[in-house]
């Protein structure tokens, strides 16, 4: 798929991450370990590299020194590599003296040095999610609608649906509205489909593939957020299509979602499987003598 050269893999470092701490006391969110050895940024990472996406940049700000560390030890590209991974950190400029305000806010303090990469797509990915997504799928799915933004959705339960945003999908594949976090009965009912009894709602993983140009312009309206700002206006207004993905998902946001997945991850059948040969998940080498472990029964243990 020839047109992978021309998308960029744009990475949002995360915020403060108050839900996760004190696991980030001293590092960001993609900073933070999971399943013995790696770092949340791994996942979206390895999934870029395995998409033949060759530009990949993180913005990043708070506590990011740790994760500063482990990209430049772990995906540093030879010179003869025609793409690169390249660290946006937010800075003090002549155009800007303030932190980042939101996800959208970054990429706009950004924009130069995005729009230097000289992609035709750029491609938002959340630095904090575990999932194995085939990105060439996603942004083929983008093209053939011909859509100007397309948002990844998932399925979701009533039980879960409280904390997303959740859209509603019509024919044509084209998203036709948007709710953020909605509680009121009426406004559950509204988006609402019986395809899935079980999961009846479709909600924003809050990953997108944005045509450059479009991604320029509504920038240009100086939106702060995505999710909160961007998504629910562009529907109004172009075309923003709906690609689902049915696959194994979660958002590690909070401490209750981190010790649920490690403990998943520990089960016999695992929901998600970091030694898949087909698709695995790159992290950085460490050359460590071997566990010793005497005496002991060991049940339902990764051992890194």
């Amino acid at each position: 798929m020839p047109y992978m050269k021309d998308v960029l893999g744009l990475i949002l470092g995360g915020g403060q991450g108050t839900r996760l701490y004190p696991l980030t006391k001293e590092r960001s969110k993609p900073a933070v370990p999971l399943a013995g050895k790696y770092r949340l940024i791994d996942i979206p990472m390895s999934n870029c590299f395995h998409a033949d996406i060759e530009k990949i940049a993180i913005l990043t700000q708070y506590n990011s020194a740790s994760l500063h560390r482990h990209i430049w030890s772990t995906y540093t590209r030879d010179q003869f590599s025609p793409g690169w991974v390249q660290i946006l950190a937010a800075e003090q400029t002549p155009r800007s003296a303030d932190w980042y305000q939101g996800t959208a806010d970054a990429v706009r303090k950004q924009w130069i040095e995005i729009k230097t990469a000289g992609t035709k797509y750029v491609l938002i990915l959340a630095g904090d999610h575990l999932y194995r997504m085939d990105y060439r799928q996603f942004v083929t799915r983008h093209i053939e609608m011909n859509a100007d933004i397309t948002v990844a959705v998932q399925p979701v339960s009533r039980e879960t649906v409280s904390g997303l945003g959740i859209l509603k999908l019509g024919e044509d594949n084209l998203l036709t509205a948007f709710a953020e976090k909605p509680k009121k009965p009426e406004v559950l009912k509204e988006f609402e489909n019986a395809l899935n009894p079980d999961k009846p709602f479709l909600a924003s993983m809050g990953i997108y593939v944005f045509n450059t140009e479009v991604l320029e312009a509504v920038l240009k309206e100086e939106f702060v957020d995505f999710g909160r700002d961007i998504l629910p206006q562009s529907i109004k207004k172009r075309r923003v299509g709906g690609y689902v993905f049915d696959g194994y998902w979660e958002d590690i946001g909070t401490i209750r979602a981190f010790y649920e997945v490690n403990l998943a991850l520990a089960s016999p059948n695992p929901p998600f499987d970091f030694f898949a040969p087909e698709w695995p998940i790159y992290t950085h080498a460490r050359y460590l003598s071997g566990s010793r472990v005497m005496d002991s029964s060991i049940r339902r243990v990764v051992l890194a």
